[in-house]
């Protein structure tokens, strides 16, 4: 059989987790990022801005992980995130050798105007769908975002 003859239920990328994954989160957050644009923000500076509003004093470590960043990358965006005094470094109280991120006061005003839109946008998500069923997808997907960080660190 043909691509061009298949039905799109017949191939198997349609029914591969993976890839519904990967094209779930496309779709869903293409109208986010183009919101995000428009207030001249990046995806990967949100995700840190975010990740820090609720977990400040992070490490970039930890950060670059729940950013989904590489960390040489992760350090180029606090580099310039620092430049322009949304976030600060320090070092770690009881280990010198990991650094510490935390907002800034013009960071914490960002991040504020930031989740205020997050959230207005995920409202309109689940104003096209069932509450109940995009809270059935958020713990299915915690399901599996936990059990496969647990695999890979145990």
């Amino acid at each position: 059989m043909t691509g061009e003859s298949a039905n799109a239920s017949d191939r198997l990328i349609d029914d591969f987790l993976p890839y519904l994954l990967a094209r779930a989160s496309h779709v869903v957050s293409a109208e986010f990022h183009g919101r995000l644009r428009g207030l001249k923000v990046s995806a990967p500076k949100w995700r840190v801005l975010a990740a820090l509003s609720s977990n400040d004093g992070e490490t970039v470590s930890g950060l670059a992980e729940s950013c989904m960043l590489q960390q040489p990358t992760m350090t180029k965006l606090l580099d310039r995130m620092v430049r322009d005094r949304l976030v600060t470094r320090a070092p770690d109280a009881r280990d010198r050798r990991v650094v510490r991120i935390s907002l800034t006061e013009r960071g914490r005003a960002a991040v504020s105007e930031l989740l205020s839109a997050a959230q207005r946008h995920e409202a309109e998500l689940f104003a096209r769908h069932s509450s109940a069923e995009g809270d059935v997808i958020k713990a299915a997907l915690r399901s599996l975002i936990g059990q496969h960080d647990a695999r890979r660190r145990g």
